[in-house]
């Protein structure tokens, strides 16, 4: 029988009086990456008992506007690419690609 590994992703998320998250905080050892401050974050699983997504979304009271823009462009782009990966679909991933380019047209990210 193989021996069975694991690995572990920690978040820590300070709150304040009011429960709203001003330090986001989090560690992958084995990627080398231990307390590493964030201003955001964006996380999706997958239930497959209710084929449904649970997501915690959160960001801290001082992350800039324009940053989260571009936090979420980016976002949108990453997720094309892990959709292509998954799925070997090319139309529909150019399909999010196109969609990527007008969002980021109109919030005005590229030149």
């Amino acid at each position: 029988m193989a021996k069975e590994e694991s690995s572990e992703i920690k978040l820590r998320i300070t709150l304040d009086e009011n429960r709203i998250p001003e330090k986001l905080n989090w560690s992958a050892e084995d990627g080398g990456i231990v307390n590493e401050e964030a201003k955001a974050m964006l996380l999706s699983v997958w239930d497959s008992k209710n084929k449904e997504s649970l997501k915690i979304d959160l960001w801290t009271k001082d992350m800039p506007l324009d940053e989260m823009k571009i936090f979420f462009h980016q976002t949108l782009l990453s997720l094309s690419d892990t959709f292509m990966k998954a799925t070997q679909d090319e139309k529909m991933t150019a399909t999010m690609k196109d969609f990527c380019a007008y969002f980021a047209e109109k919030l005005e990210l590229e030149a």
